[in-house]
């Protein structure tokens, strides 16, 4: 595979025709092509050639995500794109894991991408995480309880101060952010359509929380919630009262669950309506996917941010990565599959090597990510997924590993 990092002034036409090929973009929209190209524009990108011309592109965007009170270097895979030409020709998988292995080497500590079906990034070591709930509510049966002031309108010319407010919202348990404002622009560059509603309650009129709608249809609607941010729960709950006063007009609004808390609480018998209105075209429902993966890139420096509850545990960890098979001799991160001896705890470690008289887990950077996470349990994994240890040692990682569900909370 020839590859090669994105030349601007040599592929950008290839890069935006083969967006064009796979139908994310439409052909002669101004927004579509700013967004592609800001996206771009600060993201690290890779190509791989075919007679000459770029025909795979793998999209790289620099961000952080939230283990429990810690940071994390994160590169996001924002897209990975292959032409109708360089179909079926191994270039994706390839490709991918060069973009991974060059952000690893740079000091990315995690990675993460949004899966169109799961398997085909399992091979490149990621794991898939918990699921997010989506709900079709009918928003005149939020009961909210609370009433909401008028809120200022937000529009694409307001993408730093919208920005500035996704990066200091409150953070769960995962939850990861895009580093360049240009990213939160290009993810509100969708339609003409959409639209923006806030509050300025921060230091000095700072906009403090605020959500954004995609739409298609503004009178009726179907209304969806691409992001909302907010710094604490008072101001999510006003959020969720502005959507409630849509009610009058909009008969249907799809959301994500917000992390930490069960949506179906604030709806006014949800089952009778789902049933009621289980058909057509404003139909109600609830549904989960499981859309999101993640991989460790470095696991020394992702255990030293790592602190449990639990009591010292140590075990020997023989850890397998399948993404070394994928990358050429130009690459001096070749994966993290090892022998390492673990220490978890307040203080938790991982340093390579093995120690005798530890009992021995096996698993796959995929697996170990996932039960890291505490998107799956240790005992579920080995039913599942490519981990196996001595009883006694699975039941003592359920034990550590009991954390908030993970919430990667910023759609990519």
């Amino acid at each position: 595979m020839d590859w090669r990092p994105y030349d601007a002034a040599k592929d950008r036409d290839a890069v935006h025709r083969m967006w064009h090929e796979v139908g994310w973009n439409e052909r002669d929209n101004p927004l579509h092509e700013e967004r592609l190209d800001l996206t771009l524009s600060v993201s690290s990108s890779v190509v791989a050639e075919l007679g000459g011309a770029a025909e795979c592109a793998v999209i790289v965007t620099p961000g952080e995500m939230r283990y429990m009170g810690a940071d994390l270097s994160l590169a996001c895979v924002r897209a990975v794109t292959t032409s109708v030409v360089g179909k079926r020709q191994g270039l994706a998988k390839r490709l991918t894991a060069q973009g991974v292995a060059r952000e690893a080497d740079n000091g990315a500590e995690v990675s993460s991408l949004g899966m169109f079906d799961q398997g085909f990034y399992d091979l490149l070591g990621f794991g898939t995480n918990t699921y997010q709930h989506f709900f079709d509510i009918d928003p005149a049966h939020l009961d909210i309880g609370v009433r909401f002031r008028p809120p200022c309108r937000l529009t694409v010319d307001n993408f730093e101060e919208i920005h500035q407010c996704r990066m200091t919202r409150r953070r769960c348990h995962a939850s990861c952010i895009l580093i360049p404002p240009e990213m939160t622009r290009s993810d509100l560059l969708t339609s003409k359509t959409d639209f923006g509603l806030g509050y300025r309650d921060g230091e000095n009129g700072r906009l403090s929380h605020a959500l954004w709608i995609h739409t298609s249809n503004v009178s009726a609607g179907p209304y969806g919630v691409a992001w909302m941010a907010y710094q604490n729960t008072g101001q999510l709950m006003e959020l969720l009262a502005l959507l409630a006063g849509m009610g009058d007009q909009v008969r249907v609004i799809t959301l994500r669950e917000p992390p930490g808390i069960m949506l179906q609480d604030v709806l006014k018998n949800p089952f009778r309506e789902f049933r009621v209105r289980e058909e057509g075209q404003f139909k109600l429902n609830s549904r989960a996917y499981a859309v999101w993966q993640a991989r460790i890139l470095d696991l020394p420096k992702c255990l030293a941010k790592t602190h449990l509850r639990c009591n010292e545990l140590r075990f020997n960890l023989s850890l397998s990565d399948p993404i070394g098979q994928y990358l050429d001799d130009s690459s001096t991160w070749r994966g993290i599959a090892g022998d390492y001896v673990v220490t978890l705890g307040a203080d938790c470690a991982a340093e390579p090597g093995t120690a005798k008289d530890l009992p021995v887990l096996r698993a796959s950077v995929n697996a170990f990510t996932r039960m890291w996470l505490g998107a799956v349990s240790a005992t579920g994994l080995s039913v599942t997924n490519e981990l196996a240890g001595p009883p006694d040692l699975l039941d003592a990682l359920d034990w550590a590993f009991r954390l908030p569900a993970p919430h990667f909370d910023w759609p990519f």
